[in-house]
């Protein structure tokens, strides 16, 4: 694991000290650790986003949608052995 040292103004260190002590957070390290993880979920859900976006034109998912889904998967499905 690597080190990193970083400067906040006071106002940013009281606020990160609040936020350590009032959610439980084991160290500062956890609470930072913790907001670039929920960045990165971030950036991945944009770009998962912008990939549907340019991928064109879907089609509605209405009934008709969820009812040729499930015959879909009720087909392909293996038999039920009977008891």
């Amino acid at each position: 694991m690597s080190t990193m040292t970083i400067s906040l103004p006071d106002g940013l260190k009281t606020f990160v000290d609040e936020q350590v002590s009032q959610r439980g957070y084991g160290s500062h390290s956890d609470y930072v650790g913790e907001l670039i993880h929920k960045e990165q979920e971030r950036e991945r859900l944009r770009a998962l986003l912008l990939a549907g976006v340019e991928s064109g034109p879907g089609m509605p998912a209405d009934a008709a949608y969820f009812d040729a889904l499930r015959d879909q998967v009720l087909q392909s499905a293996p038999p039920r052995a009977k008891t």
